[in-house]
């Protein structure tokens, strides 16, 4: 290794083990710096990071807190079955959380936050592309998106955002019924279009944690399972050791990445990140009707279909209910009613017996995620808040807190990221 590599050497410790933790890890381990992995879960652990949509979309520039989605969220809220529901209960840090939700939807921030997230998403298409060429068998797909739409009401809607797409450099096709199924024959669709996203993409979500986790091995990170931070050891303005049941892990950089948790591993360090889980539902069928070839969105279902490896999963719904990770029947019976009225050779029947799997997503209350470092410590990076862009985002995270460990420019400038603007 040359002598200006070693000199730049650390040791960073990672919190969280899911994929914006792991992405990290990786980016690290890469560039030559020695990585601890903290994850509060045993080795094999569940998260949001294995059972999403597996989805790559430079497609979704909007954040979640966008014009409409107040008012929608509202009419949604009293219908268990919709795509988004707040389970009511008596919280400070939820109210805070709405009124900072409904301060950020607005025009002016969208479009302040529109080419930020074009560019963290084809910054992470690019790595995932990098990292399918370099070898790693990612079982990346780039075949694009299709937003299939019921009604030409939603149709005429998602064609202006086409419109704002194809504005943003980011390729957005107009296609009638017809030129939908001629794009993917393999499965009987019935709708009134789609927006086809040609440069979005799709991969087993199991599959790249398995590559990630392999390749950290043979880098040589230290994988800490059922390490969970209790505590912080400091020292004037610099974190010293994450403290653990087992003992105290001390370097010379502590990223926060874990997820729907980080705030209360964030809060001990008297740093703010407000944040709630948003619970996500996924059924996967393994020997599906029919297979389609390129990964879609129910638009006004809001549910995301994703050929994987011959099987198909399903998933949707955004529930707001504290950090329970309990199932909820209804939700599920949500997406899978959806299903046959866009895929009509499928039928709810075809759900019997398959077990959902549930995930908490973290998500900020403007839809963007935290990234960066904080004023109050000179050695603490956070890197969380994805909500559903969690894998779409994942290796552009990682390069940025890699570059910001290293000491250089990120790629992407932060300050709509900045961990401290609430």
């Amino acid at each position: 290794m040359p002598a200006e590599l070693q000199l730049m050497n650390k040791h960073v410790v990672v919190v969280g083990g899911g994929v914006i933790g792991l992405s990290v890890a990786y980016t690290c381990a890469c560039r030559g710096h020695r990585v601890t992995l903290l994850e509060r879960q045993p080795e094999k652990r569940g998260g949001c990071s294995f059972g999403n949509a597996g989805m790559i979309v430079p497609s979704h520039f909007i954040p979640l807190a966008a014009p409409g989605m107040v008012a929608l969220g509202l009419k949604w809220m009293w219908n268990p079955e919709s795509p988004f529901y707040i389970q009511p209960r008596l919280s400070w840090d939820l109210l805070a959380w709405a009124a900072k939700f409904w301060r950020a939807a607005t025009p002016e921030r969208v479009a302040e936050a529109a080419p930020l997230l074009r560019d963290l998403s084809l910054l992470s298409r690019a790595c995932f592309v990098e990292q399918a060429a370099s070898g790693l068998d990612l079982g990346l797909v780039q075949k694009g998106l299709l937003m299939l739409c019921k009604t030409a009401h939603a149709l005429d809607e998602e064609a202006h955002t086409a419109a704002k797409s194809n504005e943003l450099g980011v390729p957005a096709q107009v296609l009638d019924a017809r030129a939908t199924a001629a794009l993917d024959p393999a499965v009987r669709m019935d709708i009134a279009g789609s927006i086809y996203f040609p440069k979005d993409c799709h991969l087993p979500p199991e599959r790249y944690l398995a590559v990630l986790q392999r390749e950290l091995t043979r880098l040589g990170v230290d994988f800490r399972w059922n390490a969970e931070v209790t505590g912080w050891r400091r020292d004037k303005e610099r974190i010293v050791a994450a403290q653990t049941r087992e003992g105290e892990i001390t370097g010379d950089e502590f990223v926060i990445s874990g997820g729907a948790w980080s705030p209360t591993v964030a809060r001990a360090l008297g740093v703010k990140l407000p944040m709630q889980a948003g619970k996500g539902y996924s059924l996967t069928l393994k020997q599906p009707r029919q297979l389609p070839s390129i990964c879609a969105i129910f638009t006004e279902a809001r549910v995301a279909v994703t050929p994987m490896d011959g099987a198909l999963r399903v998933g949707g719904t955004m529930e707001i209910a504290g950090l329970s990770e309990t199932i909820n029947p209804r939700r599920v019976r949500g997406i899978i009613r959806s299903v046959p009225r866009y895929y009509p050779e499928f039928c709810e029947e075809d759900f019997a017996g398959i077990e959902p799997w549930a995930g908490l997503r973290p998500c900020s209350p403007d839809g963007l995620p935290y990234l960066g470092r904080t004023a109050r410590w000179q050695n603490l990076i956070c890197a969380t808040g994805h909500a559903m862009m969690g894998l779409s985002l994942a290796p552009a995270t990682g390069r940025i807190v890699e570059e910001l460990v290293s000491e250089n420019e990120p790629s992407i400038p932060l300050t709509l990221l900045s961990p401290d603007r609430y």
